[in-house]
């Protein structure tokens, strides 16, 4: 008995063995994939965006004249690698414009953030803390503006902030106001803009915080002497800190290169980078510079990232 038993056995390891090269391939398969999509809509764009941004205008078609061309051989592409320059790039700091539409950028994204952040918070503490059977119905209003197109919500703000329009009117048939307000064309419009379009990116990460907790650290604070606003800031906030941080990058990193919501609320006298960008690239046909543009704002919005993922390593590390 002993004799089949052993050699009854190596064909059942034989047997595994398949399956378990199946299942190897299977794991790597879904590490590779996210590499992959990364790879071909990320990294290659971006390298050849890079790559337009050392060319030189020219007047063709498309409007610039080719660097590091492998048509020509190793030898013409080794020529060309010798005669790269950054004259985009030092251009980019000797023009005024450039700069002034970045800083605006920022301080407008920034605003335009804790704004978000103050009118979401509410919303998503309200989300969490509400009966678990009336949750999916909230979830799902606060998702129902992606239903609609984004430029068509964007336009509806014009008929509401112009100035014969229903915000006004409404103010003037209440005796609030005397003459319509100007706010359509302002920075004003841009932040109301931004706010509105955003404020679901900023909702569903604190929703996510807010509906995990324990809200029974609170209760026992509330026990212990604790007041309501000092229970808030001391266990709700810092529990929702992930949340927090992850809906302010979901605002703030588009609001920077945002381009709609500037140039129909804003007018044409808002100076930010997106509409700049725009500008270079269509109506300047100027797409060296304009790729010289957009890489300094990818490398300015990964600053950001990196600030939250070292976040994230750190606490990672504290909580072990």
């Amino acid at each position: 008995m002993t004799d089949i038993a052993a050699t009854a056995a190596p064909p059942t390891e034989t047997a595994t063995l398949p399956a378990r090269l199946a299942k190897g391939f299977v794991n790597r398969l879904v590490i590779i994939i996210p590499y992959l999509w990364l790879l071909f809509f990320f990294l290659i764009p971006f390298i050849i965006v890079f790559k337009i941004s050392l060319s030189q205008t020219a007047i063709s078609m498309p409007p610039y004249t080719p660097v590091l061309d492998f048509s020509n051989g190793i030898s013409g592409f080794l020529a060309g690698f010798r005669e790269l320059n950054f004259d985009n790039y030092t251009w980019l700091t000797q023009d005024a414009l450039y700069f002034n539409a970045y800083v605006t950028s920022l301080i407008i994204a920034a605003i335009s953030t804790m704004l978000t952040l103050i009118v979401g918070y509410p919303i998503a503490y309200g989300m969490a803390r509400a009966p678990a059977t009336i949750r999916p119905t909230l979830l799902m209003l606060v998702i129902l503006p992606f239903w609609t197109s984004f430029l068509i919500r964007v336009y509806a703000w014009i008929g509401i902030l112009k100035p014969e329009g229903l915000l006004n009117q409404l103010l003037m048939s209440l005796h609030i106001i005397s003459q319509p307000l100007v706010i359509l064309n302002t920075y004003t419009a841009i932040f109301i803009g931004i706010v509105y379009s955003y404020l679901p990116f900023m909702v569903l990460p604190l929703y996510s915080s807010l509906e995990k907790m324990d809200y029974s650290l609170v209760e026992a604070a509330e026990d212990l002497g604790c007041p309501p606003i000092g229970a808030f800031w001391k266990i709700t906030f810092p529990l929702s800190l992930p949340g927090v941080v992850a809906g302010c990058l979901l605002v703030f990193i588009p609001a920077v290169g945002e381009f709609v919501i500037p140039d129909l609320l804003g007018g044409s006298q808002t100076l930010m980078i997106g509409k700049t960008l725009w500008n270079e690239f269509f109506s300047n046909r100027d797409w060296p510079v304009s790729s010289a543009v957009a890489v300094i704002l990818l490398l300015v919005l990964t600053i950001p990232i990196m600030f939250f993922q070292q976040a994230q390593a750190k606490a990672q590390e504290q909580g072990r």
